[in-house]
């Protein structure tokens, strides 16, 4: 839209009578160790077994997310194992009316000088108490009052969480949000309207190390990474803050060293943003790219940088074209395929699917409804 900006942050606003997290049922539980339950979280003793090291970066007032050029090709150990042991993942421990109350550790600017709009890497210290696994996410009530009902709280925002289970510090005691400031500005000024800029995006990017954050969750199940195969193919596409849960099931597949899970398939991510400077975490997929060339893809599409094949700008949607054959021929071998990020992304990305499919001589609508019942189409947009 021209006449405002919208937040490319994985959130939604959503109502206390309508949060879409918060209507999602809990899984039936098949383990002995639950996550659902509060006093199950509280108290789980986690393993104190971190370094000094590793606890002195975690309450320093830098920058403290633990990016991949420290770790080395080798992989980071994670704790406490026991985060492994459920076999359905933790949700909705913390209500809206109960939510729970967690410190920021750290926010950093993750965009270049160039990128249109700010966006920050948020690390959230939850103790251990707050257990979520990779593709979930949090919900976030920032401060004050709702404007539309006086004396009661903020709507819920929901944001994918960036992190693995483990978090940053691989301790399982934190996670990260990917957060683009929502700035508004008057059409016909020009100028930016602070009374109308996003809350809560705001509100988080300008947080600072130690304030509180009140936290709900976590929530979702579409985005869940299925491990039972670890040979799997995965194809993930984002645009902007989409990229959130990729970031955290690339740490858990080429980062971590998790237990009694070896991955062996191939992960492929599609990511569509304005420019270089606006790439996220391209550092760390990079390392990736490098260090495990068998097993990842990476592939950028920047649409104020390149142009597709007809000349207009490249968007994602123009790379997966260019991959379809490709693609195709993975979905009908039982890749998983993965969407977040603005839910405007999606039409020009199924009309593309779509076009790609008559070629072929296939009915997408057959096939479409083929990978939803196999459990192989994932859609998270906002």
């Amino acid at each position: 839209m021209s006449h405002s900006a919208v937040s490319q942050a994985a959130a939604v606003s959503v109502s206390f009578g309508n949060e879409r997290s918060l209507t999602r049922s809990v899984f039936k539980q098949n383990s002995s160790l639950s996550f659902n339950s509060k006093s199950w979280s509280s108290s789980f003793a986690l393993n104190q077994k971190t370094t000094t090291i590793r606890d002195a970066k975690r309450y320093t007032n830098t920058v403290l997310c633990m990016s991949v050029q420290q770790a080395s090709s080798s992989k980071v150990s994670v704790s406490p194992i026991e985060l492994e042991d459920p076999s359905d993942p933790p949700l909705n421990l913390y209500k809206p009316k109960d939510s729970y109350t967690a410190k920021i550790v750290s926010v950093e600017r993750v965009v270049g000088p160039k990128a249109p709009g700010e966006t920050c890497h948020i690390v959230i210290d939850h103790d251990g108490n707050l257990p979520y696994w990779e593709g979930q996410s949090y919900g976030v009530i920032p401060p004050g009052e709702n404007p539309k009902k006086p004396g009661a709280p903020h709507n819920v925002r929901l944001y994918s969480i960036a992190s693995t289970r483990y978090g940053d510090f691989f301790d399982g005691k934190t996670a990260s949000l990917c957060v683009r400031r929502a700035v508004y500005y008057d059409p016909e000024t020009g100028k930016e309207d602070p009374s109308k800029n996003g809350v809560c995006s705001n509100f988080l990017c300008d947080s600072k190390p130690g304030d509180k954050i009140q936290i709900t969750g976590p929530s979702g199940k579409v985005m869940l990474l299925p491990e039972n195969d670890p040979n799997a193919t995965h194809i993930m596409i984002a645009t902007g803050t989409g990229v959130a849960p990729y970031r955290g099931y690339l740490r858990r597949l080429f980062m971590e060293d998790v237990p009694n899970y070896k991955f062996g398939g191939l992960a492929w991510l599609f990511l569509g943003v304005a420019n270089t400077d606006s790439l996220l975490y391209d550092d760390e997929f990079s390392k990736y790219l490098k260090d495990h060339p068998d097993n990842f893809r990476y592939d950028k599409a920047l649409s104020r940088e390149e142009k597709n094949k007809k000349g207009g700008k490249m968007y994602v949607q123009d790379k997966i074209e260019e991959y379809s054959d490709e693609i195709f021929k993975l979905l009908d071998n039982g890749a998983h395929i993965y969407f977040c990020g603005l839910k405007g992304m999606m039409p020009g990305i199924q009309d593309t699917l779509k076009r790609v499919a008559e070629e072929r001589g296939e009915s997408w609508d057959l096939k479409l409804s083929q990978l939803r019942k196999n459990k192989q189409w994932h859609v998270e947009v906002y």
